[in-house]
């Protein structure tokens, strides 16, 4: 089929070098007291994509940043995309090992790495990769040294621009292949539902840009031509001050974020409280929120800003929940989101009928290319081209979507199904309990029963008989946990999911 002369891709960089064709002076990007103008910021995208040409990089090849959020990123992986180059965004928090097993597992041949990780780097044993530079001095010398060059000609919407690696949740992480057109087309949803994303916005970036979640939600300010301040890290009182002082118009945070604010107490809380005159949006994904956490949020902020998207790196944005459902669609996740149609499946692949539940299957433009190297795992995740996360949920007559559970943690205990987000929710409303997680664990006689994991608000106690009387004045007593674990703190991965998995390999 012969193209339309007027075809022109849609690209990851197509908007931030429209903007700073339009408003070359304008803040685009602030980050650790350093401001990168649009026209400056797309100065060194196009520095970096013909830097990675002068390097002998090649379309398709893989690159690997490891690297917390700084001012480089957006400009490592736009200007690398821009070269047709894949970028591995790879978690700051990786091991030597977890670090060289990822980049040998994607082919990686260059690691571009911060200066404050880079002895982590040095004691990795790679197999694959060939050059690694150090953000600083070392990058800027060989960024200035390269010519300037526009995106390729060659490059196609559905060409990869990122591979993201999996949480690692449920098993060995997966490498997760993104398209130009994927993010764009998310972009563009993102921009009509939330209404923060234009040229007159202002976000607080806070996410970790290594996740899918924490890229986007930046880029997509700088895609539509707003300002964005990234933090380098997530400092909670920070944050409630930033947003009752400057004006932010938007923020992206992840549960854990929203649990950080909510534990700094009544004394640092009430000082803001209610005091952030020009934000207009809060918007939460990457892991359930509880309804307790949306009521406080709701409570503190004011009503008309909260959004909940639930989605996955596979799919993009699934849902969305908008602020006047809030307090009166308990648990919910909102109807489909922008250009997605969303089917619950049993396991002979029919669709349920309202109320039932069923695994949440979606199809839309922003639908991954694959997983690296692991077509067994692609064609396990897609049903006649729809994809799946392996979440169950319900919908009920107004086409409001519920999660459930994911699907691999559902407990069946004496061949009854138990969905541990309906517990972790009850959990959620006792008063000393700050974050909870339910897991299955061998029982001989009913084959699993729940086991709890607690962790307590600071400066308050609670033992196992109040929080089983607790869940037993709400939940079905084989609902009712067996055990309740009290620890300091969850173990999550870089986008705020609780890695369950770990917490089974703790004796259960």
């Amino acid at each position: 089929m012969t193209r339309p002369t007027t075809y022109h891709p849609l690209l990851l960089s197509g908007g931030l070098h429209a903007s700073a064709a339009r408003s070359p002076r304008k803040p685009a990007l602030v980050c650790e007291g350093v401001t990168r103008s649009y026209g400056a910021l797309a100065a060194r995208v196009r520095q970096l994509c013909g830097a990675a040409q002068r390097l002998g990089l090649r379309p398709g090849d893989r690159v690997a940043v490891l690297a917390p959020n700084c001012i480089e990123y957006p400009e490592l992986v736009v200007g690398m995309a821009d070269a047709g180059v894949v970028v591995a965004t790879l978690n700051p928090r990786s091991t030597s090992h977890e670090l060289a097993a990822v980049c040998d597992d994607c082919g990686a041949v260059l690691l571009l790495v911060h200066r404050s990780l880079a002895d982590i780097a040095r004691a990795a044993c790679f197999a694959t990769i060939t050059q690694v530079l150090v953000l600083g001095e070392e990058y800027e010398e060989w960024l200035q040294a390269a010519p300037e060059s526009w995106p390729l000609a060659t490059l196609e919407e559905t060409d990869p621009f990122t591979l993201v690696y999996s949480s690692g949740t449920t098993g060995r992480p997966k490498g997760i292949v993104i398209s130009h057109r994927s993010r764009t087309l998310t972009f563009h949803g993102m921009a009509m539902e939330y209404g923060c994303y234009g040229p007159d916005d202002f976000q607080l970036g806070v996410a970790p840009m290594a996740h899918g979640a924490g890229f986007a939600f930046v880029m997509a300010s700088l895609y539509f031509g707003g300002t964005v301040e990234v933090l380098a890290k997530f400092d909670p009182e920070l944050v409630v001050e930033k947003l009752a002082t400057e004006p932010f118009t938007g923020i992206f945070m992840v549960p854990t974020h929203f649990q950080g604010i909510f534990a700094l107490g009544a004394p640092v809380l009430d000082r803001r409280r209610g005091r952030a005159a020009a934000l207009k949006t809060i918007i939460s994904n990457a892991a359930a929120l509880p309804q307790a956490v949306k009521e406080k949020i709701v409570s503190y902020w004011g009503p008309g800003k909260l959004h909940e998207a639930y989605g996955s790196t596979e799919a993009g944005i699934v849902t969305s929940l908008r602020p006047q459902h809030q307090l009166s669609r308990r648990q919910s996740v909102g109807p489909a989101f922008a250009m997605n149609s969303v089917r619950l499946l049993d396991d002979s692949g029919r669709e349920v009928e309202p109320g039932a539940v069923g695994e949440l299957y979606s199809q839309s433009p922003y639908l991954f290319n694959g997983y690296w190297g692991q077509a067994t795992e692609t064609q396990a995740a897609l049903r006649d081209g729809w994809v799946t996360a392996g979440d169950l949920a319900r919908r009920d007559e107004d086409g409001f979507f519920y999660i459930v559970d994911r699907k691999k943690d559902t407990i069946i205990s004496g061949g009854i199904n138990i969905y541990p987000r309906e517990i972790e929710e009850v959990l959620h409303k006792h008063a000393a309990v700050a974050e909870a997680a339910v897991i299955g664990v061998a029982d001989d006689y009913f084959g699993e029963v729940p086991r709890a994991f607690i962790v307590v608000r600071p400066g308050m106690h609670v033992d196992a008989s109040a929080l089983e009387a607790h869940c037993r004045s709400v939940l079905a007593g084989y609902k009712t946990p067996r055990e309740f674990r009290i620890i300091g703190s969850l173990p999550r991965n870089a986008g705020g999911k609780v890695l369950k998995k770990v917490l089974r390999a703790s004796g259960a």
